[in-house]
């Protein structure tokens, strides 16, 4: 017996496989894809080289998350009834009546937005920005340890050092007073999050939940889509959301950022139960459990704000957090300031924005000069001479870290959340962004980013020229891996 023709004929099958096994998936690329640009590429990758591109697609191809869509189905049966009850009893008397408004600018923004979001512009907000760590993690446990009835708090990161043994501490309090605490965590954010951390949490009463649901193990790969929000509700009366996540980074206790800028939101109103459905989703994804007992009858905040929540993701039936800020954008008549980590924007809003700029709109983009990622350290500089071209101004926050997520369009919009302005918060993430149509909750944001582009430099297209070859090759690099960042 011949064992070489043997192994010769084993290995011309498992490249024949290989191969149709690339055809398949190219197939699935065609049918699946955001893009024709996308498509083509995955066909000639999967044609070409399918041994690397096969992988490479099952964990970072797909865009929509089909498991959640199944488990929102289900969801969705049981409470959709009850949320269009609520609509027309507790929810009515805050809801915004857009045919009410006399500006029709104004209304076609609105209606836009309701289109997008589950529970449309309600009145009766408070709205309260916590600038930074102390201020965000003082409210939070504020609240937990003021709660009477339940918890519910998810983050992307959690991690086991003094602020997250902290949050531990408040969590257990709680339970151990007998209320019930839910608390949902994302399974690649906090890959570093010890056994023994989320063991402590579960032996004092916890409900503990990561972010993956039944799925098989080939479903598992699926790193691209991350529950990347950071929520937490009390009693169906307090809600938190922002860019802040569970570390002693955040509150720039580490060596590598002894300075994060960052912001989060206090808020109360029906805003809370907008939070509280989004929790309740991921939840029932996580657990397959619905959750009892929660108060979707909301309290009118003295503060009176119009304001919604858009919790966005990969399930939604439009990619709603890109269309979010392009219809923003492209309705701008005076100002367009956007504060952001990671500015990897798609050709859509990248067109909104340098339109915004030639119209005479004043834009401007504020990023983090230093970053905490090395595929970002190019970023400010990738699409710097085609919207600086348009008259967009691209600025360097200098003191340290920003991992802030904010956007202001002229006087009336503004939105804060856990959203970045890259391709993975507009596609690929799960994300909360709360947006508010209100003066004085804009001014008190126009305030804040004034003082962060006072710490900041601007940045033009000479300094990129004046850059080595191997820099402005990364940074136009960047822009291929933009679908990915």
């Amino acid at each position: 017996m011949d064992f070489g023709t043997i192994d010769l004929g084993l290995a011309g099958i498992g490249v024949a496989v290989v191969y149709l096994a690339g055809v398949a998936t190219a197939v699935d690329a065609i049918m699946n894809a955001r893009t024709p640009q996308g498509a083509t590429a995955w066909v000639f990758a999967l044609a070409t080289i399918p041994l690397v591109a096969l992988p490479t697609y099952w964990i970072v191809g797909r865009f929509k998350f089909e498991d959640y869509l199944t488990a929102l189905r289900e969801f969705d049966s049981e409470i959709a009834s009850g949320l269009e009850d609520a609509k027309k009893g507790p929810l009515k008397p805050f809801l915004i009546d857009n045919d009410g408004h006399s500006d029709g600018r104004e209304t076609g923004e609105m209606r836009a937005f309701d289109e997008m979001a589950t529970v449309p512009f309600t009145s009766g907000n408070d709205v309260r920005l916590l600038i930074d760590g102390e201020a965000t993690f003082e409210a939070l446990f504020q609240a937990i340890d003021a709660a009477e009835d339940y918890v519910l708090t998810q983050f992307y990161i959690v991690r086991d050092d003094a602020i997250g043994q902290r949050y531990k501490r408040h969590l257990i309090a709680a339970a151990r007073r007998g209320v019930t605490v839910r608390f949902l965590y994302d399974t690649v954010g906090s890959i570093k999050l010890p056994r023994g951390y989320k063991k402590e949490l579960e032996a004092a009463g916890v409900c503990v939940c990561p972010f993956t649901g039944p799925r098989n193990w080939l479903k598992k790969l699926r790193l691209n889509f991350r529950n990347h929000r950071k929520i937490t509700v009390v009693d169906g009366r307090v809600g938190f959301v922002g860019g802040l996540n569970v570390g002693d980074e955040y509150l720039g206790h580490t060596e590598d950022f002894p300075h994060w800028r960052d912001t989060h939101l206090r808020v109360e109103g029906p805003l809370v139960q907008g939070l509280q459905l989004s929790f309740a989703r991921d939840w029932f994804y996580g657990t397959r459990e619905e959750i009892d007992g929660l108060v979707w009858e909301p309290e009118a905040a003295e503060a009176d704000r119009t304001a919604l929540v858009l919790a966005s993701g990969p399930a939604d039936k439009l990619e709603t957090c890109g269309l979010l800020y392009s219809h923003a954008i492209e309705s701008a008549e005076e100002r367009v300031w956007i504060a952001t980590p990671y500015f990897v924007p798609d050709g859509r809003v990248l067109g909104a924005l340098q339109l915004a700029a030639l119209r005479g709109v004043d834009v401007r983009v504020i990023m983090p000069r230093e970053s905490d990622s090395v595929f970002f350290k190019w970023v400010p500089y990738a699409t710097l001479p085609e919207v600086e071209r348009a008259g967009v101004k691209v600025f360097l926050y200098e003191p340290g870290f920003m991992h802030q997520k904010v956007a202001l369009v002229d006087g009336d919009f503004a939105a804060v959340g856990t959203a970045n302005f890259d391709n993975r918060s507009f596609r690929l993430n799960f994300e909360a962004t709360v947006v508010t149509k209100d003066v004085e909750t804009c001014d008190n944001v126009a305030a804040m980013l004034e003082r962060d582009f006072a710490r900041a430099t601007r940045i033009h297209s000479d300094d990129l020229e004046s850059k080595s070859f191997a820099f402005r090759f990364a940074a136009n690099a960047t822009q291929l891996l933009a679908p990915v960042l």
